[in-house]
Protein backbone atom coordinates (compact mmCIF):
# COMPACT_ATOMS: atom_id res chain seq x y z
CA UNK A 1 0.00 0.00 0.00
CA UNK A 2 0.82 3.63 -0.45
CA UNK A 3 2.24 5.50 2.04
CA UNK A 4 0.96 8.38 3.61
CA UNK A 5 3.81 11.11 2.94
CA UNK A 6 2.61 13.55 4.52
CA UNK A 7 1.80 11.97 7.49
CA UNK A 8 5.50 10.79 7.97
CA UNK A 9 6.95 13.98 7.15
CA UNK A 10 4.68 15.79 9.80
CA UNK A 11 5.13 13.21 12.03
CA UNK A 12 8.86 14.53 12.24
CA UNK A 13 8.73 17.88 12.42
CA UNK A 14 8.58 18.41 9.00
CA UNK A 15 5.86 20.94 6.88
CA UNK A 16 3.29 20.25 4.55
CA UNK A 17 1.67 22.31 1.84
CA UNK A 18 -1.51 22.43 -0.68
CA UNK A 19 -5.07 23.51 -0.85
CA UNK A 20 -8.60 23.19 -0.19
CA UNK A 21 -10.65 21.97 -3.41
CA UNK A 22 -14.86 22.70 -2.90
CA UNK A 23 -15.89 23.11 -6.49
CA UNK A 24 -13.27 21.89 -9.27
CA UNK A 25 -13.29 18.13 -9.39
CA UNK A 26 -11.39 17.53 -13.22
CA UNK A 27 -9.38 14.60 -13.96
CA UNK A 28 -6.44 16.71 -14.35
CA UNK A 29 -6.56 18.84 -11.45
CA UNK A 30 -4.41 16.23 -9.13
CA UNK A 31 -1.73 16.87 -11.48
CA UNK A 32 -1.92 20.51 -11.58
CA UNK A 33 -1.76 20.59 -7.83
CA UNK A 34 1.55 18.68 -7.88
CA UNK A 35 2.82 20.60 -10.54
CA UNK A 36 2.66 23.67 -8.58
CA UNK A 37 4.02 22.50 -5.82
CA UNK A 38 1.14 20.91 -3.46
CA UNK A 39 1.51 17.60 -1.34
CA UNK A 40 -2.32 17.34 -0.59
CA UNK A 41 -5.67 18.35 -1.47
CA UNK A 42 -8.34 18.68 1.07
CA UNK A 43 -11.42 17.76 -0.28
CA UNK A 44 -14.35 19.20 1.15
CA UNK A 45 -17.76 17.24 0.97
CA UNK A 46 -19.64 19.06 3.94
CA UNK A 47 -20.39 22.07 2.22
CA UNK A 48 -19.66 21.07 -1.96
CA UNK A 49 -21.67 18.26 -3.07
CA UNK A 50 -19.07 15.95 -3.98
CA UNK A 51 -20.51 12.61 -4.21
CA UNK A 52 -18.58 9.23 -3.42
CA UNK A 53 -18.01 8.54 -6.89
CA UNK A 54 -17.01 11.60 -7.09
CA UNK A 55 -14.40 11.17 -4.22
CA UNK A 56 -13.22 7.56 -5.91
CA UNK A 57 -12.50 9.34 -9.30
CA UNK A 58 -9.90 12.06 -7.22
CA UNK A 59 -8.53 9.57 -4.93
CA UNK A 60 -7.45 7.68 -8.10
CA UNK A 61 -6.09 10.46 -9.98
CA UNK A 62 -3.70 11.34 -7.13
CA UNK A 63 -2.67 7.53 -6.74
CA UNK A 64 0.96 7.36 -8.86
CA UNK A 65 1.37 11.02 -8.30
CA UNK A 66 2.91 11.48 -5.34
CA UNK A 67 -0.40 14.06 -3.85
CA UNK A 68 -1.66 12.53 -0.44
CA UNK A 69 -5.85 12.61 -0.46
CA UNK A 70 -7.27 14.02 2.64
CA UNK A 71 -11.17 14.58 2.75
CA UNK A 72 -13.81 16.32 4.99
CA UNK A 73 -16.69 14.17 5.07
CA UNK A 74 -20.70 14.80 4.34
CA UNK A 75 -21.24 14.13 7.56
CA UNK A 76 -19.45 12.22 11.26
CA UNK A 77 -21.13 9.25 10.70
CA UNK A 78 -19.41 6.08 10.29
CA UNK A 79 -21.01 4.80 7.04
CA UNK A 80 -19.50 7.68 5.43
CA UNK A 81 -16.08 7.20 6.63
CA UNK A 82 -16.15 3.94 6.02
CA UNK A 83 -16.80 4.18 2.75
CA UNK A 84 -14.47 7.27 2.05
CA UNK A 85 -11.97 4.79 3.24
CA UNK A 86 -12.77 2.14 1.27
CA UNK A 87 -12.78 4.34 -1.84
CA UNK A 88 -9.23 5.77 -1.29
CA UNK A 89 -8.73 8.46 1.57
CA UNK A 90 -5.63 8.59 3.33
CA UNK A 91 -6.90 11.24 6.03
CA UNK A 92 -9.72 12.74 7.36
CA UNK A 93 -10.47 16.59 8.72
CA UNK A 94 -13.14 15.93 11.38
CA UNK A 95 -15.72 18.84 11.38
CA UNK A 96 -16.88 20.68 14.75
CA UNK A 97 -14.97 18.07 17.00
CA UNK A 98 -16.25 18.68 20.90
CA UNK A 99 -15.08 16.34 23.30
CA UNK A 100 -12.37 13.51 23.76
CA UNK A 101 -15.20 11.23 23.28
CA UNK A 102 -16.12 12.10 19.98
CA UNK A 103 -12.61 12.15 18.91
CA UNK A 104 -12.01 8.76 20.13
CA UNK A 105 -15.31 7.62 18.43
CA UNK A 106 -14.18 9.43 15.20
CA UNK A 107 -10.79 8.07 15.38
CA UNK A 108 -12.34 4.18 15.77
CA UNK A 109 -14.09 4.51 12.63
CA UNK A 110 -10.43 4.75 10.97
CA UNK A 111 -8.93 1.57 12.39
CA UNK A 112 -9.18 -1.93 12.14
CA UNK A 113 -10.23 -4.09 15.26
CA UNK A 114 -8.81 -4.31 17.54
CA UNK A 115 -7.78 -0.71 17.56
CA UNK A 116 -11.18 0.23 16.06
CA UNK A 117 -14.42 -0.84 14.52
CA UNK A 118 -13.31 -0.27 10.76
CA UNK A 119 -15.56 -2.97 8.49
CA UNK A 120 -12.85 -5.27 6.29
CA UNK A 121 -13.44 -4.67 2.55
CA UNK A 122 -9.83 -6.11 1.09
CA UNK A 123 -8.84 -6.19 -2.64
CA UNK A 124 -10.03 -3.02 -3.22
CA UNK A 125 -9.59 0.77 -4.27
CA UNK A 126 -7.98 1.60 -0.70
CA UNK A 127 -5.40 -1.14 -0.65
CA UNK A 128 -4.98 -0.26 -4.91
CA UNK A 129 -6.35 -3.69 -5.64
CA UNK A 130 -3.60 -5.67 -4.65
CA UNK A 131 -4.73 -8.18 -2.09
CA UNK A 132 -1.92 -9.80 -0.06
CA UNK A 133 -1.24 -10.70 3.27
CA UNK A 134 -4.50 -9.21 5.39
CA UNK A 135 -2.91 -8.41 8.84
CA UNK A 136 -0.02 -6.45 7.05
CA UNK A 137 -2.84 -4.87 5.19
CA UNK A 138 -4.51 -3.81 8.02
CA UNK A 139 -1.76 -2.41 10.05
CA UNK A 140 -0.82 -0.35 6.86
CA UNK A 141 -3.75 0.57 6.55
CA UNK A 142 -3.96 1.97 10.00
CA UNK A 143 -0.43 3.22 10.01
CA UNK A 144 -0.87 5.80 7.08
CA UNK A 145 -4.45 6.88 7.85
CA UNK A 146 -4.30 10.67 8.96
CA UNK A 147 -6.60 12.11 11.11
CA UNK A 148 -7.67 16.22 12.07
CA UNK A 149 -10.00 17.23 14.74
CA UNK A 150 -11.47 20.74 13.68
CA UNK A 151 -11.50 23.24 16.37
CA UNK A 152 -14.09 25.73 15.30
CA UNK A 153 -17.14 25.77 18.13
CA UNK A 154 -16.49 27.60 21.57
CA UNK A 155 -16.77 24.22 23.06
CA UNK A 156 -14.11 22.49 21.10
CA UNK A 157 -11.77 25.25 21.59
CA UNK A 158 -12.60 24.88 25.49
CA UNK A 159 -12.16 21.02 25.19
CA UNK A 160 -9.09 21.60 22.78
CA UNK A 161 -6.58 19.68 25.12
CA UNK A 162 -8.34 16.83 25.83
CA UNK A 163 -9.44 16.60 21.94
CA UNK A 164 -5.90 16.58 20.62
CA UNK A 165 -4.50 14.40 23.45
CA UNK A 166 -6.74 11.59 21.79
CA UNK A 167 -4.38 8.89 20.48
CA UNK A 168 -4.72 8.78 16.63
CA UNK A 169 -5.40 12.39 16.14
CA UNK A 170 -2.66 13.90 14.65
CA UNK A 171 -3.26 17.41 14.65
CA UNK A 172 -5.88 19.86 14.92
CA UNK A 173 -7.71 22.31 12.14
CA UNK A 174 -8.35 25.96 12.70
CA UNK A 175 -12.08 26.70 11.86
CA UNK A 176 -11.78 30.59 12.00
CA UNK A 177 -15.02 30.96 9.94
CA UNK A 178 -17.34 28.76 12.13
CA UNK A 179 -15.19 29.55 15.13
CA UNK A 180 -16.41 33.34 15.06
CA UNK A 181 -19.83 32.31 14.56
CA UNK A 182 -20.12 30.36 17.77
CA UNK A 183 -18.09 33.30 19.50
CA UNK A 184 -20.76 35.71 18.55
CA UNK A 185 -18.03 37.68 16.37
CA UNK A 186 -18.62 36.54 12.79
CA UNK A 187 -15.47 37.48 10.71
CA UNK A 188 -13.58 39.69 13.24
CA UNK A 189 -11.03 37.27 13.05
CA UNK A 190 -8.38 39.72 14.72
CA UNK A 191 -10.98 39.75 17.60
CA UNK A 192 -8.42 38.58 20.79
CA UNK A 193 -10.78 35.54 21.44
CA UNK A 194 -9.96 34.58 18.13
CA UNK A 195 -5.93 34.96 18.49
CA UNK A 196 -6.23 33.28 21.72
CA UNK A 197 -7.68 30.50 20.55
CA UNK A 198 -5.14 30.13 17.35
CA UNK A 199 -2.06 30.77 20.02
CA UNK A 200 -3.76 28.04 22.48
CA UNK A 201 -4.20 25.36 19.27
CA UNK A 202 -0.42 26.07 18.38
CA UNK A 203 0.74 25.65 22.04
CA UNK A 204 -1.20 22.65 22.49
CA UNK A 205 -0.29 21.11 19.64
CA UNK A 206 3.24 21.83 20.43
CA UNK A 207 3.22 20.43 23.88
CA UNK A 208 1.21 17.27 22.58
CA UNK A 209 3.66 16.86 19.60
CA UNK A 210 0.66 16.93 17.30
CA UNK A 211 -0.05 19.50 13.94
CA UNK A 212 -1.43 22.51 13.87
CA UNK A 213 -3.45 22.59 10.27
CA UNK A 214 -4.83 25.63 8.84
CA UNK A 215 -6.75 26.91 5.93
CA UNK A 216 -4.86 30.33 4.71
CA UNK A 217 -7.18 32.71 2.77
CA UNK A 218 -4.62 35.06 1.69
CA UNK A 219 -0.68 34.78 1.15
CA UNK A 220 -0.23 37.37 4.57
CA UNK A 221 -1.91 34.88 6.67
CA UNK A 222 -0.30 32.29 5.61
CA UNK A 223 3.07 33.60 5.94
CA UNK A 224 1.99 34.99 9.30
CA UNK A 225 0.79 31.81 10.59
CA UNK A 226 3.30 29.37 9.39
CA UNK A 227 5.62 31.72 11.22
CA UNK A 228 3.43 31.19 14.72
CA UNK A 229 3.86 27.34 14.56
CA UNK A 230 1.20 26.17 11.90
CA UNK A 231 3.31 22.75 9.81
CA UNK A 232 0.19 22.04 7.90
CA UNK A 233 -1.04 25.08 5.72
CA UNK A 234 -3.51 24.66 2.94
CA UNK A 235 -3.16 27.80 0.59
CA UNK A 236 -6.75 28.74 -0.03
CA UNK A 237 -8.89 27.07 -1.80
CA UNK A 238 -9.68 26.23 -5.49
CA UNK A 239 -12.56 29.14 -6.60
CA UNK A 240 -10.75 31.40 -4.11
CA UNK A 241 -7.53 31.07 -6.12
CA UNK A 242 -8.73 30.59 -9.16
CA UNK A 243 -10.61 34.17 -8.84
CA UNK A 244 -7.74 35.96 -6.71
CA UNK A 245 -5.50 35.42 -10.14
CA UNK A 246 -8.01 35.66 -12.81
CA UNK A 247 -8.95 38.90 -10.64
CA UNK A 248 -5.46 40.48 -10.97
CA UNK A 249 -4.91 40.23 -14.29
CA UNK A 250 -8.16 41.69 -15.35
CA UNK A 251 -7.86 44.52 -13.34
CA UNK A 252 -3.95 45.40 -14.51
CA UNK A 253 -5.66 44.93 -18.24
CA UNK A 254 -8.43 47.19 -16.91
CA UNK A 255 -5.61 49.82 -15.16
CA UNK A 256 -3.28 49.75 -18.63
CA UNK A 257 -6.28 50.25 -20.81
CA UNK A 258 -7.36 53.59 -19.17
CA UNK A 259 -3.79 55.09 -18.69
Amino acid sequence: MRPNTVKEKLSKGGSAYGTMVFEFNSPGLPAALVAAGAEFALYDMEHSGFTMTDMKEQFSYCRGIGLIPIVRPPAKTYAAVSQLLDLGAMGFMFQMVESKEEAEELVSWTRYPPRGARGAMFGGAHDDYAGGNLSEIMRAADARTFVLAMIETKKGAENMEEILAVNDIDGGHLGQFDLSLSLGIPGQFENPAIQDTINRLVSTCQRLGKTAACMAPTLETALDWQKRGFRMVSYCYDTGLMQAGLRAGIDAMRSAEKS
